[in-house]
């Protein structure tokens, strides 16, 4: 269907933000992915965070690798900056542009083929250097631009679609970015927008190296008893550890759950997360209280979904080198060649 253009035009009574912009204008081309995959449900959830965030779509940049989760970012943010980079290289090129450009909003999208594999040592180092970003990985399990083979973070025991079991022992990516020291870790399922939505507006609010690792069905090969990517498995199997909504730039809301209590998490950037409890003995602030918590579940067959882990004090990579205010990439000749005086001074003070 790549042939057929999305219309430009759209009804004039379409609900708009703070912005006046409307979801059109956070949209992208038609997606050429097969009906009903899961990660057009994540483009549209990106969509929706955008939008009610009232992001200036020319202040995002959408950075990929290569595999179906890497076409998606065609499909959001048509006004927005975007480089699709060879496969398993979206984090070495999103911390460069990030470096020379802080000022950008980052969306890194990539798949379990692309971060899990060939861009495994890529993905460690991101999250490790605590890049500002939002590093989105949209999991089915398989490669299935090559047909269905078993991708590394397929559950061991699980069954391809030809009845061909996985031998292997499956990379937890959620666990791997707690281990690193990630800022914000989350997990979340395409088929539940109620939650994957405030997550990824939650992410991108954050300062410091977001992670969601988001299970997403590969309808074609990977959705089919004997599979723990499915959408009956995931729904099944599911435990979701809160309930999520942001709140951005307003008066607080007061609410009263009678069921549970309400949490309200600082950002560092003022921002709040409004968090209900459905566990009472889970603290989303104690990072190995999360890594414990999900080798648990995940011993049972449980997928924890929800936010795992938030650091509201967080600091990002420009903190940690101590770079200007102003982006690298508008300084001028003179900042950037101040002279032979300033030269000298430098380097008397490194004897």
């Amino acid at each position: 269907m790549t042939y057929i253009a999305k219309p430009k035009f759209h009804h004039p009574g379409l609900k708009k933000n703070e912005l006046g912009y409307t979801h059109r204008d956070y949209e992208g081309k038609i997606s050429t992915l097969c009906a009903g995959c899961g990660h057009d449900s994540i483009t549209a959830s990106i969509i929706e965070a955008c939008y009610e965030l009232s992001i200036e779509p020319h202040r995002v940049a959408k950075i990929s690798g290569i595999g179906c989760s890497s076409k998606t970012p065609d499909y959001f943010l048509g006004n927005s900056h975007g480089f699709n980079s060879v496969h398993g290289r979206m984090p070495s090129v999103l911390t460069g542009a990030n470096l020379a450009n802080r000022d950008l909003i980052y969306l890194g999208v990539s798949g379990d083929g692309d971060s899990a594999s060939i861009g495994f040592g890529q993905f460690a180092h991101s999250i490790r250097r605590a890049v500002n970003m939002t590093y989105i990985v949209e999991n089915n399990g398989v490669y299935g631009l090559t047909k269905g083979q078993f991708s590394a973070t397929a559950d061991r025991g699980s069954k391809s679609k030809k009845g061909v079991t996985n031998t292997d022992n499956a990379i937890d990516l959620v666990a791997i970015a707690l281990q690193l020291g990630a800022t914000f870790v989350a997990r979340s399922f395409s088929g539940d927008k109620t939650q994957l939505v405030p997550l990824i507006a939650a992410a991108i609010r954050h300062k410091g190296a977001s992670f969601i690792d988001v299970i997403s069905p590969c309808i074609a090969f990977n959705n089919h008893a004997g599979s723990t990517k499915s959408f009956d498995y995931v729904r099944e199997h599911n435990d979701a550890v809160n309930r999520l909504d942001v709140l951005v730039g307003r008066d607080p809301i007061s609410v009263d759950y009678a069921p549970g209590t309400v949490q309200v998490v600082e950002q560092h950037d003022g921002s709040r997360l409004a968090l209900r409890k459905l566990d009472a003995d889970y603290d989303p602030h104690d990072r190995l209280g999360a890594m414990t918590f999900l080798q648990k579940h995940a011993a049972k067959g449980q997928i924890v979904t929800g936010l795992l882990y938030v650091d509201p004090d967080a600091e990002d990579l420009h903190t940690h080198l101590d770079t200007v205010e102003t982006p690298l990439n508008t300084l001028d000749e003179q900042a950037l060649c101040p002279g032979s005086a300033v030269l000298d001074k430098i380097n008397a003070s490194l004897r």
